[in-house]
């Protein structure tokens, strides 16, 4: 009895704001936080409570949680440091990965490619193939992949034992840093992965291997087509080799020819006069 005695004397003497004239004090709290000269958008370290003050310098009152709601569409979250997407951008022209492949021919036995791509162009550096990937024989593709000094400031590659200390030797001697990929990480060498990804799709899962040297053989060749003649939508549809251009002059009388990869199964497309 007393309770509603209570509500119904509240109820009459309680002094409420006008609808129109809170919207009109949200409006304005929401335009000095979110506009270009507000004090939200100004001062990213200042929070709700220093906010606050300020506002209340303008004769602008409003709660903190108020602030804290039209601060969520201003702010954008702090970088702590640089990402490793970040990272690979910046300096993907200094960086080389290398991984293995492995591949099972029609007798049930494994091989073993070893693959060095350049991560800015995409362009396979180096291919390999063995039976053993033993870590002398490892260290000995490296030695391959940079002839006259031609050598990365970085090497991506992951924990496969493969990679022992010859290898370690080698890079270090070539002036290369190891970078190794955390474990069942394989995001951080996305650019890799998604080149063996192509090699199988492309062209493994068509063909039947015999042995060491007809692997060797379509490998090679595979590689010639990915580098020289194949468009790559990471690098807008340009080519690994080109110049970075895919612009051309167009011939008068010209043609276009396909020119079969593996047997058909890739046609390089040309014109000629």
């Amino acid at each position: 009895m007393e309770t509603s005695a209570f509500h119904c004397a509240t109820r009459h003497t309680s002094v409420l704001a006008p609808s129109g004239l809170s919207s009109l004090l949200e409006t304005e709290v929401k335009a000095e936080i979110n506009t270009s000269e507000g004090v939200g958008r100004n001062h990213c370290l200042w929070g709700a409570e220093r906010i606050r003050g300020e506002l209340l310098k303008l004769d602008i009152r409003v709660c903190k949680r108020t602030i804290q709601k039209y601060m969520r569409g201003v702010r954008t979250p702090r970088q702590t440091g640089q990402n490793w997407r970040t990272f690979l951008r910046n300096h993907g022209g200094e960086i080389w990965a290398c991984d293995f492949l492995q591949v099972t021919d029609v007798f049930f036995r494994s091989l073993f490619a070893f693959f060095v791509i350049e991560l800015r162009s995409r362009k396979v550096i180096h291919v390999g193939v063995t039976r053993s990937p033993t870590d002398v024989w490892t260290a000995q593709q490296l030695r391959e992949a940079t002839p006259y000094g031609q050598t990365p400031r970085y090497l991506i590659r992951d924990h496969e034992s493969k990679f022992g200390p010859h290898f370690a030797r080698v890079a270090a001697t070539s002036g290369m840093k190891i970078l190794k990929t955390p474990y069942h990480a394989p995001r951080a060498n996305a650019i890799c992965e998604r080149f063996l990804r192509s090699v199988r799709q492309e062209c493994l899962d068509h063909l039947l291997i015999l042995h060491e040297r007809q692997l060797q053989r379509v490998l090679k060749a595979y590689v010639v087509y990915f580098n020289q003649a194949r468009p790559h939508q990471g690098i807008q549809q340009q080519i690994p080799a080109s110049s970075g251009s895919s612009a051309y002059t167009p011939l008068e009388g010209s043609r276009v020819v396909a020119v079969p990869i593996l047997a058909g199964l890739h046609h390089d497309y040309q014109k000629v006069a």
